[in-house]
């Protein structure tokens, strides 16, 4: 099992140099990643400041030298495919081959799909993530590449370089579980970072960890449907840590039986000495006293 952090990308700690700080604090406290969120309002909140995720893996890549970074989840949909394969690119040599690539349709709930003129309707941004990936992947190659689909078309075009780590900066697929669009998807990549589904009206999100069962039906779909080589992940754990340390060791130790590779923990928002403190902890490992 291994161990990241998922760190808000608004509040009073999103600032591109805090983020940086913090990543290095966690490569020296031993984590294996840390992603940061991606928003264009942090969860709805206009009263927070929010940054730039891209930037602020950048300047993040820039402080450490070992643990994997990237984002927890990107909602491509709403991303020009070209552009974010430059900024992949750009971040996988910059970190030396260190980026992860999470993705997904995004919040259901996010007003600033409505409020810029984009696309509203999960369905269509579904096939858009899905062409998005498509391009992205295609334009990784640094061959000559060209596409024709329903979202976009692309003219033969070679991009250079390629990604540093080969065959291909690996895409973990978000969503909620156990929705079926997100399952087909991740089975198509490298990754899974599921949250139990809420009921509509719901808060943004999830509070509570995939259950190992919800663990072990992931597994066994992606065994069952797994379309390209290569190792796959999938994240278990998810909300902030919990008070009782034992009591998430057991949780790591049945989500690992169950086939979860990685164990995530989400830091809220809020003061930075506070969450330099919970990073500085290290992970909550399984055999720790």
């Amino acid at each position: 099992m291994r161990y990241c952090l998922n760190l808000p990308i608004g509040g009073p700690a999103a600032h591109p140099r805090i983020l940086a700080s913090f990543a290095a604090a966690a490569e020296e406290a031993g984590w294996d990643a840390v992603f940061v969120e991606d928003y264009i309002v942090y969860q709805n909140r206009q009263e927070l400041p929010a940054y730039d995720p891209w930037v602020a893996l950048a300047a993040m890549a820039a402080a450490t030298s070992r643990i994997r970074l990237g984002t927890m989840v990107t909602p491509i949909a709403r991303r020009r495919p070209w552009k974010l394969a430059r900024e992949t690119v750009t971040l996988d040599h910059l970190s030396g081959g260190r980026l992860i690539l999470g993705v997904g349709v995004g919040d259901p709930l996010d007003f600033t799909y409505a409020a810029f003129g984009e696309e509203t309707d999960v369905r269509v941004r579904a096939g858009i993530v899905d062409e998005t990936l498509e391009v992205l992947t295609g334009m990784w190659t640094g061959k000559p590449f060209s596409y024709h689909g329903r979202h976009f078309q692309v003219s033969e075009v070679t991009c250079l370089p390629s990604p540093v780590q080969q065959p291909r900066i690996p895409i973990w697929i978000g969503g909620a579980y156990p929705n079926p669009g997100p399952l087909r998807r991740a089975a198509r990549w490298d990754g899974a970072v599921f949250y139990p589904a809420v009921e509509p009206g719901s808060a943004t999100g999830s509070e509570e960890p995939l259950l190992p069962q919800q663990v072990r039906e992931i597994r066994q779909f992606i065994d069952a449907h797994r379309t390209s080589p290569g190792p796959f992940d999938i994240v278990a754990g998810g909300p902030e840590r919990g008070p009782d340390p034992d009591r998430t060791r057991e949780l790591i130790r049945q989500s690992a039986d169950a086939g979860a590779t990685w164990f995530s923990e989400w830091i809220p928002p809020g003061d930075p000495a506070t969450m330099r403190a919970v990073i500085a902890q290290g992970p909550t490992r399984v055999g720790a006293s």
